[in-house]
């Protein structure tokens, strides 16, 4: 049924072409809920790509298998499972072993996880609600939630609405734009190169000023100041 859309994406590996094609038949085979189950996993597994999925949920949709809602109702649902089970995963982890963890790490220290439970105690909200619209922080957000422990409906109203805002986005391309829907893909493509891009210079700057304290602290000579 929809084997042109999947093997759009042939040029990035058989692996994620068999998988694909394991996507559609299950949506083929139960539905809507196949297509829940899948975002579930995309949730927990971010290289399964949801701008893929959604889209083929879509195009589902318009051949009838189901309905457009059905397609939105269950690929948030989907969401909510995968976000609440890596909130789970977040609050198991929690401040005290996350502090542990960080001491035995070269070039991180326990403040780093007090500061950052600090910003989100703060920002959190915005943070789940955004990141839930942006590649690779859409899953990884709930984790920090989890460890934060923010309060289960919060959580779930605010994962609910900003991936019910991404998902639509995403079925409603490929309910309309049929076969043509890796038009959108293409752009929701460079979105996630930037972000890739942006969290490397992070993190590049963020060795970057801890290796010269460490350097300052052992009394070494700065590389920076030759």
């Amino acid at each position: 049924m929809t084997d042109t859309a999947v093997h759009a994406r042939a040029d990035e590996g058989s692996w994620l072409t068999s998988l694909m094609d394991m996507i559609v038949s299950l949506m083929e085979v139960i539905g809507p809920v196949g297509a829940g189950i899948a975002i579930a996993l995309e949730n927990l597994f971010p290289p399964l790509p949801s701008e893929a999925i959604l889209p083929m949920a879509g195009l589902t949709a318009s051949r009838g298998t189901f309905t457009l809602a059905e397609a939105l109702i269950w690929t948030t649902l989907g969401s909510l499972v995968g976000a609440f089970a890596l909130y789970g995963i977040g609050a198991w982890l929690g401040v005290d072993r996350l502090r542990r963890i960080a001491a035995k790490i070269p070039l991180l220290h326990p403040e780093d996880i007090d500061r950052t439970v600090a910003w989100f105690t703060r920002h959190g909200g915005k943070a789940v609600f955004f990141g839930r619209m942006i590649p690779i922080f859409r899953s990884l957000i709930s984790i920090p939630a989890g460890v934060t422990r923010m309060p289960l409906w919060k959580f779930g109203l605010l994962t609910g609405a900003g991936s019910l805002i991404w998902n639509t986005i995403f079925v409603l391309a490929g309910f309309f734009l049929g076969e043509a829907w890796p038009i959108v893909e293409r752009y929701a493509d460079v979105l996630q190169y930037i972000v890739i891009a942006a969290v490397f210079v992070g993190v590049a700057w963020f060795l970057y000023v801890r290796i010269r304290s460490l350097l300052r602290q052992r009394g070494e000579p700065d590389p920076a100041a030759d």
